[in-house]
C-alpha cells in the first residue's frame, strides 16, 4: 500500500487514487488539480470533458511563463487571461478522479454527494534524453513527470439551524459591551436619600 501526502480519519467517508511517475508534464497537472480541488465529481469531471473538446480552459496560475492570453480565460478570474488546453494531462487526470469514483461506488459510497477533498501534484524524476547541438556539443533533453494524488469525500448531510421561536434554549437578549461592562460593576455605598 502506498503513503498518500494527506490520510483522511477513518470516520470520514473516503476513496482515494493516485498515480506515480506519470509520463505528463508536471506544471500541466498542477494547474488542472488545482482548479479541480474542491469541486463536486460530476462538475469536475464534466470541466475536464469540456477541456478535452475547447470549451473551456484550465486557468495558469502559478506557472504563468509564456503562457498565452485566451479569452476563455476571463471566465475562471485567471490572472492576465492565461490558461491553455493541456489534452494529454487532463486525460489522465480524468482517468484519476473515474478510479478514484469507482473506488467509491465499491466502497458503497453515494457518487451523488462526492467531491474532491485533495488534489495534489508532485515532480517525479525527469526522464533523462540527450539532444545534439552545434559544434559536437551534447545538451540535455529531460522529461518532467509527475506523482498525482486524489482523495474524494462524501459530503455530509447538513444540519438545519435551530429557530428560536419553537423554545428550545434559553431566550438570547443582545446587549453592547457597555451595557455588560455596567451590569458586572457592583455599586458600593449608598449614598442619602
Amino acid at each position: 500500500m502506498t503513503r498518500y501526502s494527506v490520510e483522511p480519519d477513518p470516520a470520514s467517508r473516503t476513496a482515494k487514487s493516485r498515480g506515480s511517475h506519470l509520463r505528463v508534464h508536471y506544471k500541466h497537472c498542477r494547474e488542472i488539480a488545482h482548479h479541480i480541488n474542491g469541486l463536486p465529481v460530476k462538475k469536475a469531471l464534466k470541466f475536464m470533458d469540456d477541456v478535452l473538446a475547447f470549451k473551456q480552459i484550465v486557468p495558469f496560475r502559478r506557472y504563468t511563463g509564456g503562457i498565452g492570453h485566451h479569452a476563455q480565460a476571463k471566465q475562471h478570474k485567471s490572472p492576465g487571461n492565461k490558461g491553455r488546453w493541456p489534452v494529454k494531462a487532463t486525460k489522465v487526470v480524468k482517468d484519476l478522479v473515474s478510479n478514484a469514483v469507482s473506488n467509491a461506488e465499491t466502497k458503497g459510497l453515494d457518487v451523488d454527494l462526492l467531491y474532491v477533498s485533495h488534489a495534489q501534484c508532485n515532480r517525479a524524476p525527469p526522464g533523462r534524453r540527450r539532444t545534439y547541438r552545434a559544434h559536437g556539443r551534447i545538451g540535455k533533453y529531460a522529461s518532467q513527470p509527475a506523482h498525482i494524488e486524489f482523495i474524494v469525500t462524501e459530503k455530509k448531510e447538513g444540519v438545519d439551524k435551530a429557530d428560536d421561536e419553537d423554545g428550545e434554549g434559553p431566550k438570547r437578549i443582545r446587549i453592547s459591551r457597555k451595557e455588560a461592562a455596567r451590569r458586572r460593576f457592583v455599586k458600593v455605598g449608598g449614598g442619602t436619600k
